[in-house]
């Protein structure tokens, strides 16, 4: 499967605005580590609305955190 490298922008339109404009505003979390999470706020007619999206180690944002990187071992 091909993943689409998308702008922080356009994910958070895909998520939130599928027919219609909703302003919103990004937040930086801090503790979240060099700025790989932000929270994003926005204002719909339904109520607001507040979503995190996590950048990967591939560029790739998404609303679930990468795995954690695990210890490993080599031989030379």
């Amino acid at each position: 499967m091909e993943t689409v490298r998308m702008s922080l922008r356009e994910v958070v339109e895909r998520w939130l605005m599928p027919g219609h404009a909703v302003p919103f505003r990004v937040r930086p979390l801090r503790n979240a580590g060099r700025g790989r999470c932000v929270r994003v706020e926005a204002r719909a007619p339904r109520g607001d609305i507040t979503i995190c999206f996590f950048r990967h180690e591939d560029g790739i944002w998404r609303v679930f955190p990468p795995l954690p990187r695990r210890l490993t071992m080599r031989v030379a």
